[in-house]
């Protein structure tokens, strides 16, 4: 009996592997537009430093003077983050701080210091809780319900007192929003940090930020997946305006008063920020950090700018061109 031949099987050669492969991809996959904030913070700090040397640009003193400046920036920057993430927008944040700080100011004078506090967080829960509910109920774009809101609200904050200013004369109040020092650092250095923290946590490592982050990348695709959508716009809503009511005690306490114009010129600064820093105005993409970066920019911008002589007029097209440079730089979609 013959014995059938041996099929002798081919061995698959031996795949090499290229140490370097791994890394050209990790390379690729990173986006070089989540880093230009940095860059452009660190550009503009040493064009700063080197034209101000003699005017006192990198001074202690100076230097925690653009960090106070900027508290109020930043805090409504964070709330910013998230609307912006979840898809919508808050137009109504400057209106809130004026109106926040006037009724903070008044109860604070005719009742005391808790229900002072109390009233003005309020006022920014109430406020967001109307935007929230126009935009999710009635299904009414963010964008003209804060629109209306911020011209209501704006309205409000001139009628409250007649356009007459209050004086914040609780030094209590005064030293924990704004005036006074915990050790070595200024309390409205400490709000920044606490907000920011907070913000980056949640943003980042909880369920709510995966979830604001579904719903403005494709909302209709985060409901089929369960994510109550109304629900998490509601509450970046909210959050934006409570954030913006406490940057308006944070103004009340450092200013020692309150009055209408608070917070005026504050929505170009924190849109720019948020966008400096590297959130999508469209949704699904966003960095609490780089909102901290971008206003840190605009404030060190608006300083040396100051350093340097430039009138108002000459800051406000510094901004802008900024904010244009910014919005090519982060949003432009890379070619396919």
């Amino acid at each position: 009996m013959s014995v059938p031949p041996t099929i002798e099987t081919e061995r698959a050669p031996a795949v090499r592997t290229d140490p370097t492969r791994s890394v050209r991809v990790r390379l690729r996959a990173i986006d070089p537009r989540a880093y230009v904030v940095y860059l452009a913070f660190l550009l503009i700090l040493v064009f700063f430093a080197a034209t101000l040397s003699n005017d006192g640009f990198l001074t202690s003193a100076n230097l925690l003077n653009i960090l106070k400046q900027t508290a109020p920036i930043s805090v409504m920057a964070v709330g910013m983050v998230f609307v912006l993430s979840a898809g919508e927008i808050d137009l109504s944040i400057g209106s809130v701080v004026a109106l926040s700080a006037l009724v903070a100011a008044v109860v604070l004078r005719d009742v005391g210091l808790v229900a002072g506090i109390a009233a003005g967080l309020g006022t920014g829960v109430v406020v967001g809780a109307v935007n929230g509910l126009f935009v999710t109920v009635l299904r009414l774009p963010s964008f003209l319900v804060t629109l209306a809101t911020m011209g209501l609200v704006g309205g409000l904050a001139r009628s409250i007192t007649n356009l007459e200013s209050v004086a914040v004369t609780d030094q209590t109040f005064a030293n924990a929003f704004g005036s006074g020092d915990v050790g070595p650092l200024p309390s409205l250095i400490l709000w920044t940090l606490g907000v920011v923290l907070v913000g980056h946590f949640v943003y980042r490592h909880r369920r709510f930020g995966a979830h604001v982050l579904a719903a403005g990348d494709n909302a209709a695709a985060a409901r089929v997946t369960g994510i109550r959508v109304n629900r998490v716009k509601l509450a970046v809503l909210v959050g934006s305006a409570t954030l913006a009511a406490l940057a308006g005690l944070l103004y009340a306490g450092r200013l020692q008063g309150a009055n209408y114009n608070l917070g005026s010129s504050d929505l170009l600064l924190v849109i720019a920020a948020v966008v400096i820093g590297g959130t999508r105005l469209f949704g699904g993409s966003g960095t609490v950090v780089g909102a901290l970066v971008g206003s840190l920019i605009m404030g060190m911008l608006n300083n040396g700018l100051i350093l340097m002589g430039l009138s108002s007029s000459e800051q406000l097209i510094a901004q802008g061109v900024l904010l244009l440079l910014a919005i090519s730089l982060t949003l432009r979609e890379p070619k396919a």
